[in-house]
């Protein structure tokens, strides 16, 4: 039993959940292969007491996965579509990185997402009836997205770009650009000279 919508003078429209469209939309997959994944995920990858890197990007790979070479991949990281996940060479994913993954995720080559980042590419149409939007995102060659970083959907990081701890990153972020975390994030010197 959901609310229904209100016009009533002085009432502030709620939206029915219930009637919310795309649950599931982002799957891509059927929903035995979903679930699968869910079990796999636990024990392989967010599994704090399974160690192995090599181990953790197997189960990736076997479920869609592209990931290159000489990736480190952390405990307690999290993917929520491993058949969207795409990362290049040398890569390396901090432990509680957490990929919510209902559109593409490409990361490239020497790439460091640090400790706790969450990368979303999923959003809400808030104003109308709640729908699924996605929207991909894009990480540079050589870019360094530091601690606790939010990366939202549509974002395309440029290539040796340094996040700062702590920043929500909607939009693009030039190459070689420092971005910060302050009232209004945005770029703060370059990297490299």
């Amino acid at each position: 039993m959901g609310l229904k919508e209100t016009n009533q003078p002085g009432s502030v429209r709620v939206i029915n959940l219930a009637d919310a469209p795309g649950e599931k939309a982002a799957w891509d997959r059927p929903k035995a292969q979903v679930y699968l994944w869910a079990i796999v995920e636990l024990l392989l990858v967010t599994n704090a007491w399974q160690i192995s890197s090599a181990l953790r990007i197997r189960a990736l790979r076997l479920f869609g996965a592209e990931i290159g070479d000489g990736v480190i991949f952390r405990p307690r990281t999290r993917v929520k579509f491993p058949w969207k996940l795409h990362i290049g060479d040398r890569s390396w994913i901090g432990e509680g990185v957490w990929f919510h993954n209902q559109d593409h995720v490409f990361i490239g080559s020497d790439v460091v997402l640090s400790q706790e980042t969450f990368l979303t590419t999923g959003s809400h149409a808030h104003r109308r009836d709640m729908a699924l939007i996605v929207r991909p995102i894009s990480i540079g060659d050589g870019a360094w997205v530091t601690s606790r970083c939010i990366v939202l959907g549509g974002s395309d990081v440029g290539s040796s770009a340094l996040i700062q701890p702590g920043t929500t990153v909607q939009g693009i972020v030039p190459e070689n650009t420092i971005w910060g975390s302050t009232d209004k994030p945005g770029p703060l010197g370059t990297r490299f000279n």
